[in-house]
């Protein structure tokens, strides 16, 4: 894990989100919530200014500057519910970084990581925006996304998959995604792999 890197965390509020799976009565939304704030805790240590927070379903929200401390009030204003817009957030989120590049206020580069549990409503959509996103990057190493399913959701793992497989064919100058699966995430806790995925 770099100190001089961004992080930005989307995190899916789809109604589906309220779903628990397996035997634990812990919801998705739940385990979300405690995976942001182990990963909150941990970039603290290395920039005090927390990171970047979205919460999407039809609409987004984006917090800013969200230390471990504030994760807990974050997920008690927002209940799961609705649809998976996916691709208006990630272009929100990737925008923010290049006007923060524009204005010389990057680091060596920023990880955006995606918690969902779900199929994006337009698939085309969310790569087109990945696709646009590398079309603007100088360098492969500027951004990384990472696309970490939560839940057992079968078309989500085939989306993921999909888009891990499909962008170099679509015309992306970089591949800076990496998507982890269920079948990926073996015995690891959603907070173990988000953890992992930043310190890569």
């Amino acid at each position: 894990m770099s100190d001089n890197r961004d992080y930005t965390l989307i995190i899916d509020k789809s109604g589906s989100m309220m779903t628990s799976d397996g035997g634990g009565s812990q919801t998705r939304w739940s385990l979300a919530e405690e995976s942001t704030f182990a990963l909150a805790a941990k970039c603290e240590q290395l920039d005090p200014d927390g990171i970047t927070v979205y919460l999407f379903s039809g609409r987004f929200q984006r917090y800013e500057n969200v230390t471990a401390a504030k994760v807990a009030q974050i997920f008690q204003e927002n209940d799961p519910s609705g649809r998976t817009d996916l691709a208006s957030v990630l272009k929100d989120a990737v925008e923010h970084y290049f006007k923060k590049k524009g204005s010389g206020e990057v680091k060596s580069g920023e990880t955006i990581l995606v918690i969902t549990d779900g199929e994006p409503d337009d698939r085309k959509a969310v790569m087109r925006v990945i696709v646009e996103a590398t079309r603007q990057m100088e360098r492969d190493e500027e951004l990384a996304i990472s696309m970490i399913q939560v839940g057992s959701d079968s078309q989500a793992t085939r989306f993921l998959k999909a888009l891990d497989d499909e962008l170099g064919g679509v015309g992306a100058k970089f591949d800076i995604v990496d998507t982890i699966t269920i079948d990926d995430m073996e015995d690891y806790t959603l907070s173990e792999v988000l953890l992992k995925a930043i310190g890569d």
